[in-house]
């Protein structure tokens, strides 16, 4: 059987790319590998996501443990009335209306237990509504 040059060149090409791709996938897969052994992993695309119910006079969860520079969002949601949420050693705030969903993005930066106050008068239990975020390594 004979082939064109054509063909053979082909053939040639399809060969060099097929290695290409076959190297490509064999060092990807060792460098995930390396990260997996180092402890390390790769950079998620999704920051982890948390409900937070929030009702005179409680969060719910009241204590959250979070991974310094891991992104987070905390989706506040409230059906009572409005309320809020204030880090001040964190910087974060944030408005929670009735019904309507408030999401509070960041990624923790420093370690820690960090204590989160309502920061919109609800009633007479407000200065007891706290929300505690322990951030560690």
């Amino acid at each position: 059987m004979q082939f064109s040059k054509r063909t053979i060149n082909a053939r040639k090409v399809v060969k060099m790319k097929s290695g290409i791709i076959l190297k490509s996938i064999f060092l990807g897969s060792l460098a995930m590998g390396s990260l997996t052994l180092s402890g390390l992993s790769p950079a998620s695309d999704n920051p982890r996501r948390i409900d937070v119910s929030v009702k005179r006079f409680a969060y719910t969860p009241a204590e959250i443990t979070l991974k310094k520079g891991e992104p987070v969002v905390l989706v506040l949601t409230t059906e009572d009335v409005a309320h809020g949420l204030k880090f001040k050693e964190l910087n974060l705030n944030s408005k929670i209306e009735k019904g309507k969903p408030s999401e509070l993005a960041f990624t923790p930066d420093k370690t820690g237990d960090f204590v989160g106050h309502c920061s919109v008068f609800c009633g007479s239990g407000h200065g007891s509504m706290t929300l505690t975020l322990h951030v560690t390594e």
